[in-house]
């Protein structure tokens, strides 16, 4: 069971996730509804709900990877203006889809990146790199959906929570470009109830 949040973080975390989906809204994504209480993305082996990347589907992406069941996909589109840019840009990277996993009972996002042509390794090191208040920083060479692929895992200090979470990503290069895949989540918890989703797209992905 989840250990209750502290009362002396509850109003401005909840100011600042408030705050968020304002600025998520920029990004052509609606305000997040509440979190339901079903918590299917926690079980284990997420079950799989269709693809997503191909021409046709929500996100076309260099990419196709499985979604697990009752998670939302929807493309993003950054613009060059300041708040765009700030949540839509990481490093070499810009954001082009997000994945919602609230309806499927929790609070986070996976979310894809493109960082254009060029080594994996580097465009996810530049990735990780421009993470304020990243530690922990962890790389490994893995296959992805049998492809060669790089993986951080890492851990983000939440100010507002005054806490650190857990947060990873893999990264494949294309005859498209370089594709980020990234995991984070309103917390550790959060993030590890999530995993099997992302497993599922980590050992599903074909590039396109």
């Amino acid at each position: 069971m989840r250990p209750p949040i502290r009362v002396r973080t509850l109003v401005p975390a909840l100011a600042a996730f408030a705050a968020a989906g304002l600025l998520t809204g920029c990004l052509g994504t609606e305000p997040a509804p509440d979190k339901p209480t079903d918590k299917t993305a926690a079980t284990p082996g997420a079950k799989g709900a269709g693809s997503l990347g191909a021409p046709g589907t929500a996100c076309a992406l260099p990419v196709s990877f499985e979604l697990a069941e009752n998670w939302k996909p929807k493309a993003v589109t950054v613009s060059d203006d300041e708040i765009s840019a700030a949540l839509g840009k990481q490093g070499p990277a810009t954001m082009v889809c997000e994945v919602d996993a609230k309806p499927a009972g929790n609070i986070g996002f996976l979310r894809v990146w493109s960082a254009g042509k060029g080594p994996a390794h580097a465009a996810l090191e530049g990735f990780v790199k421009a993470e304020k208040n990243a530690s922990k920083v962890v790389y490994n060479e893995i296959a992805a959906g049998g492809m060669p692929a790089t993986e951080v895992t890492y851990t983000v200090y939440n100010k507002i929570m005054e806490e650190s979470k857990e947060e990873r990503a893999f990264a494949l290069s294309t005859p498209k470009g370089t594709v980020i895949i990234h995991l984070g989540g309103l917390d550790t918890q959060e993030h590890r109830e999530m995993l099997p989703a992302y497993e599922l797209a980590r050992s599903s992905v074909k590039a396109l």
